[in-house]
């Protein structure tokens, strides 16, 4: 059974994400359905209690890929900024699963062709609401 570790997210990203999914171009996405069982399961908080050291929308975090300890610094973004440098889209397995951690959790994550690889937070080096930027 995959490790899920309870998760937070923040109002604002809540409405806007379920506005992308509920948006016709998503709908035969293969991740959506894993990151609507996400947003379900998730603590929400306003943007203003959101603590330092959570992946929120935007934020970028310092992970590693415990089977292979490979260590990544990406953004997690809006599908429309998921082709920039360095970022990576809420849409893709690696970005749902991304979403709502903290540093120090780690999760059990389902990845195209059935491989299941386990992601841990080392570190939330930027977050919109650490900067007091609520309405992005």
């Amino acid at each position: 059974m995959a490790h899920l570790p309870s998760i937070t997210v923040s109002s604002l990203d809540l409405v806007r994400l379920e506005q992308m999914i509920a948006e016709p171009k998503h709908q035969k996405l293969p991740g959506l359905a894993d990151l609507k069982r996400e947003l379900d399961r998730a603590t929400v908080l306003e943007p203003t209690q959101i603590p330092p050291g959570l992946v929120t929308m935007n934020s970028t975090v310092r992970f590693v890929e415990d089977s292979t300890l490979s260590e990544y610094e990406l953004t997690l973004v809006y599908p429309e900024d998921g082709g920039a440098a360095g970022a990576i889209s809420i849409l893709v397995p690696v970005g749902s699963a991304l979403l709502g951690l903290s540093v120090g959790q780690t999760i059990d994550w389902q990845v195209p062709g059935g491989r299941e690889i386990s992601l841990r937070i080392l570190d939330v080096l930027k977050q919109p609401e650490a900067m007091g930027k609520y309405h992005r």
